[in-house]
Order: C-alpha cells, then sequence, then structure tokens
C-alpha cells in the first residue's frame, strides 16, 4: 500500500548492523584458526534458567562449562580431522577450532546447583535461581523536630 506509515525500530537497525561488523571482521582475518559462536537460547522455565548452545558434532569431553564470578561460560576446542586438510573445498562453512559463549547470571546463583548435559548437538545448562526476596512495602512517617 503506497503512503503507508512505519514504524521505526532503532533496535532492529542495530541488530542489522551488528550482523554486517561479525562478516566484516570474519572477512579481514588473517587466515589463522578463528573462533566461532555456538548459538545460544536462555529460556525462564519453573524457577530455573535454561541455556541451550548449539554444538553439533562435539563431544561431552570438548565441552568446558564454568562459573567465576557470576559469568557463566560454555567453550571448548573441536579439532578438524586430519584427513579433510588434504582436500580441495568449494565451500566450507562448517567450523573448527575454539569457540566460547559467556553470560551473566542473576546474583545469588550457586554455581554448585547448576546441572548440565548434552543430546542431538546441543549442550544443556540448568540453572535454578535463588528465591526472590519478597516485597514488602514500609511506611514511614516524619516527625516534628
Amino acid at each position: 500500500m503506497a503512503g503507508a506509515l512505519t514504524q521505526w525500530d532503532p533496535l532492529a537497525e542495530l541488530g542489522e548492523l551488528r550482523t554486517r561488523f561479525d562478516r566484516m571482521f570474519r572477512e579481514l582475518g588473517d587466515g589463522r584458526e578463528q573462533a566461532w559462536l555456538p548459538a545460544i537460547d536462555v529460556i525462564r522455565d519453573n524457577g530455573k534458567l535454561v541455556v541451550r548452545a548449539d554444538i553439533p558434532g562435539i563431544k561431552p569431553d570438548e565441552v568446558e562449562i564454568e562459573v567465576a564470578d557470576d559469568i557463566l561460560t560454555v567453550s571448548g576446542h573441536h579439532e578438524q580431522k586430519s584427513e579433510e586438510k588434504d582436500k580441495q573445498y568449494v565451500r566450507r562453512e562448517r567450523r573448527y577450532g575454539a569457540f566460547s559463549r559467556s553470560m551473566a547470571l542473576p546474583a545469588g546463583v550457586d554455581p554448585k546447583q547448576i546441572k548440565a548435559k548434552t543430546h542431538d548437538g546441543v549442550v544443556e545448562v540448568t540453572i535454578p535461581l535463588p528465591k526472590e526476596p519478597s516485597k514488602e512495602t514500609v511506611k514511614i512517617t516524619p516527625t516534628a523536630g
């Protein structure tokens, strides 16, 4: 429909800008092995956070999960099979090498209660959230003097 107004969403444009910068920096690489970022989802479910990261073809012993200073980091290293190094690829998009994703955790999370498992190329980290303190309204009456 000609002349229709659309609402401007500045955050959508920032997302597009970030994608373009990421692509530009990948293309400007110096040819050395580059880190890759697995896609993640974070879900709040029944008093827990569930973090799912796509890591297809990566064995559980190649994944490291750490919590330090309220930061959860999922990282690892996936090696290229040596027999594939001599092939002449026409196109190559599958990634090898180091990967890492980090995210801040809410204050009060007990790292010892965090559990992780892998299935179907996804690592799933379950983080029990701390109980929220009850919100109590306190009325303060000023006195003269």
